[in-house]
């Protein structure tokens, strides 16, 4: 039995403009994201760079904008000198983040001649973890001076005559964690990473900087870190980190389907640290929030594996392979990052390929898209403009981890078209969600699709053999006017009065969009207007 909820889509409330940056995406090198991920010499598909092709059409498609790199834990041992030049002469090192022998076959270069073939934007994080203000300095030197200098004039010499210009840049990673190379106290960060940026900006004024955050909301010093390191860096730093995965955990499907409400929280929580900040401090900017790590993580996996044992190169690390569930939940946190635009400037879901990512790619062989790249490249494709605010009205599903939570969770946006999609998620693992919208201060519009990614069995995966077993699919049938009862209960009432359904007689009020959304759903609902469209 179906149960019903409602939300108003008002074009005069508005969160904000969505910064394209929210669709970001992260390469590391750890596993096979690199190596037989991106870049594979030899693959019939790779050009002659050593860029797989076949992965480079799914990155596009996928509708990627800003790419974190090269990491993550491995860059707080990293040597950025080991991955430029003659490959020939690049060291083969020891990774101890990742118990793996790292080649530096792809290194800055090629990073940066990878970005320009997916069209994406570089965002570079640098190792303030066994490192400092001389070799974060070295390396913006060598990506973005224009020459006559040692650094600067080297990057010429290994190809690269213009500058990269590279915009973006990580004050190291997750500093505050134990597990990380070097890390830090609060104190000892916000000092390195206030001066670091300090040295920075004197050699590039327009870079944007990225402080570290919490490694995640569970961190012991979580609040006051944030704190302490803004109280150093605030004024010197444009964005500070937030990173949290979520899996399913002791057969509570439930919870995990809410993890949303956890990251809206974190967001949040994060928000009011650093607005509390900027008071203490009687700043005149406000800092916004960079969500650089995020995505549906099995680490209960990892913890029971337990470490590599032997040191190898690319190794098989945290393949998780997805199924409806974890889309969902995925499509979920991206409505969270959506309804938070106005902080949350730049997302990047980790990682792009093979560890735990939307795209698979085998050694020689096949790639294709997981469960977990439709919702993304869906909210890509159609997210821009700007977010409308939206509070559902919804019944509740009960969960051991966050109580009673709302079955819907759903946003909306509006591009400079006047195009509108409803992004939703029905959080109910049983029940269909009966869906009425309210979108009469839209004025004249209609539906022009709604695709649904859901699936009788919500543990259906996709694999080489059925690479399409799971992907969103189009509700036929949708009517106006005179037909909102169809088969896939998706309309807007148009002519005036009421809209009523020849065959079954019944009758919505006009201005009224009705929806059904399956039990753990992912729903994409779009409308345009009937004129000028």
């Amino acid at each position: 039995m179906a149960h019903h909820a409602e939300l108003t889509l008002d074009p005069a409330f508005s969160v904000g403009e969505i910064d394209r940056r929210l669709f970001g995406s992260f390469v590391e090198h750890l596993g096979r994201c690199v190596y037989t991920g991106v870049h594979e010499p030899g693959h019939p598909a790779a050009d002659a760079d050593g860029f797989r092709e076949d992965v480079l059409d799914l990155v596009r498609e996928l509708g990627v904008s800003v790419v974190r790199y090269p990491g993550g834990n491995f860059v707080s041992g990293h040597r950025w000198e080991d991955g430029v030049g003659p490959r020939e002469r690049r060291p083969r090192r020891l990774d101890p983040a990742w118990h793996s022998i790292e080649t530096n076959a792809f290194g800055l270069g090629e990073f940066m001649a990878w970005t320009r073939r997916a069209g994406v934007e570089p965002m570079m994080a640098i190792n303030l973890g066994t490192r400092g203000i001389a070799e974060a300095c070295d390396l913006l030197e060598y990506a973005n001076h224009p020459g006559g200098t040692h650094w600067s004039d080297l990057r010429a010499e290994h190809g690269a005559k213009e500058p990269y210009g590279i915009g973006l840049w990580c004050l190291g990673n997750e500093m505050d964690g134990p597990w990380q190379t070097g890390h830090k106290t609060a104190h000892e960060y916000g000092r390195l990473a206030a001066e670091t940026a300090r040295a920075m900006r004197m050699i590039d004024p327009s870079v944007r900087l990225v402080a570290c955050g919490s490694s995640h909301s569970g961190m012991p010093t979580f609040g006051t870190w944030e704190a302490t390191v803004l109280e150093h860096a605030y004024d010197l730093v444009d964005y500070i980190s937030l990173h949290a995965y979520y899996e399913e955990r002791d057969g509570d499907p439930a919870s995990f389907l809410a993890s949303a409400v956890d990251m809206e929280s974190f967001i949040e929580s994060v928000v009011a640290t650093c607005d509390h900040v900027r008071a203490a401090t009687k700043a005149t900017k406000r800092i916004n929030l960079s969500f650089d790590e995020w995505n549906v993580w099995y680490v209960s996996r990892r913890e029971e594996e337990g470490p590599p044992t032997e040191w190898a190169e690319a190794p098989r690390l945290l393949e998780d392979r997805y199924n409806v569930t974890d889309a969902v939940v995925v499509g979920s946190l991206l409505i969270a990052l959506l309804r938070h635009c106005d902080r949350v400037s730049i997302a990047c879901q980790a990682q792009l390929v093979n560890v735990i990512a939307p795209i698979v790619a085998e050694p020689g062989g096949a790639a294709w898209r997981q469960t977990i790249f439709h919702p993304f490249a869906q909210a890509a494709r159609y997210g821009r403009g700007e977010v409308l605010r939206v509070e559902p009205s919804s019944p509740v599903v009960k969960t051991a981890r966050f109580g009673e939570v709302p079955a819907l969770h759903a946003t909306a946006t509006r591009d400079e078209d006047g195009a509108v999609t409803l992004f939703a998620v029905n959080r109910d693992l049983e029940r269909p969600l009966d869906l009425t919208a309210n979108v009469r201060a839209l004025g004249a519009y209609r539906v022009v699709g709604h695709q649904v990614l859901s699936d009788a069995d919500r543990l259906a995966r996709n694999t080489a053999a059925e690479p399409d077993r799971v992907r969103p699919r189009t509700v036929t049938g949708t009517a106006i006017g005179t037909a909102i009862g169809t088969a896939t209960g998706t309309a807007i009432g148009t002519a005036i009065g009421t809209a009523t359904d020849t065959a079954t007689g019944a009758v919505a009020e006009v201005g009224l969009l009705r929806a059904k959304l399956p039990p753990v759903s992912w729903n994409v609902i779009r409308l345009a207007p009937t004129t000028g469209y």
